[in-house]
């Protein structure tokens, strides 16, 4: 039996407090989801900021419906619920990505709108989902990132490993690492939109310059992403920009990957 996850629950609250006052940190050895819990929190009226972190998820979710499982040890999930009210929600899912990504290694890409990406393989991904709450709006933020190797069946993408990176590194020193900075970018956010991080998403950009398909059937070349974190895609018929979250793109494989398929 592996030994219970020595949390830090104290050295992250002490780091937070002062920005979100009543903030609190929680750790739950199963739920269904901490999206889900934080989400029902907020439709019932419970607006404290709380970072919730799921030993293991029966029912994790993932963008557009897709299943994220996780096990104790394997993965990092959490979720964060704090009132968020920025003049433009565009770009969010971009800001948390390049956190954490920021916040981990120099070498892990991001993948328009909300994955982490190394050597096209996914390491974790995103939800973003929020409850009005009259004039102001809650926001949860979710996070799953593959701490070590997992089965890659049943997944469109392969997934990657932090510890194939940074084989030191834990699930709980994961959250030491990214809690803090996601809180400032969260803030930050708030005040000033996605423009001033538009740069440094670009220089983690794994689609940038690939050629890509899109899931309402469109297909192109990718032309970055502009300063409300849109995804900008030059087809035959011009520069398209695609704001919705619920597009779905892929790039098409290198000749690299195809010459390792026929191989």
């Amino acid at each position: 039996m592996n030994a219970p996850t020595a949390w830090p629950s104290e050295a992250v609250w002490e780091q937070i407090f002062p920005l979100l006052p009543h903030f609190t940190v929680e750790v739950l050895p199963e739920i269904d989801s901490s999206n889900s819990e934080l989400m029902r929190r907020a439709r019932a009226g419970q607006t404290e900021p709380t970072l919730l972190v799921a030993e293991r998820q029966t029912a994790g979710r993932g963008r557009m419906g897709r299943v994220w499982q996780s096990q104790a040890g394997d993965s990092l999930t959490f979720s964060l619920s704090l009132p968020l009210s920025p003049r433009n929600w565009s770009g969010l899912s971009l800001a948390v990505g390049l956190s954490l990504a920021e916040s981990l290694h120099p070498q892990i890409g991001l993948k328009w709108p909300n994955d982490l990406w190394w050597e096209d393989r996914k390491l974790g991904g995103i939800l973003i989902e929020a409850a009005s709450m009259g004039e102001h709006s809650q926001v949860v933020v979710g996070v799953g990132l593959n701490i070590r190797p997992r089965p890659a069946e049943g997944l469109n993408t392969p997934p990657a490993a932090l510890t194939e990176l940074r084989p030191e590194l834990s699930a709980a020193s994961c959250l030491a690492a990214v809690a803090l900075p996601l809180v400032q970018t969260l803030l930050a956010f708030e005040r000033q939109g996605f423009a001033p991080l538009q740069k440094r998403f670009s220089e983690r950009d794994v689609l940038k310059g690939r050629r890509v398909h899109t899931s309402d059937g469109r297909e192109g070349w990718t032309a970055g992403v502009g300063e409300n974190g849109e995804f900008q895609l030059q087809t035959e018929a011009g520069l398209q920009a695609i704001n919705s979250a619920e597009v779905s793109v892929r790039p098409f494989p290198t000749a690299d990957q195809l010459e390792d398929r026929i191989q």
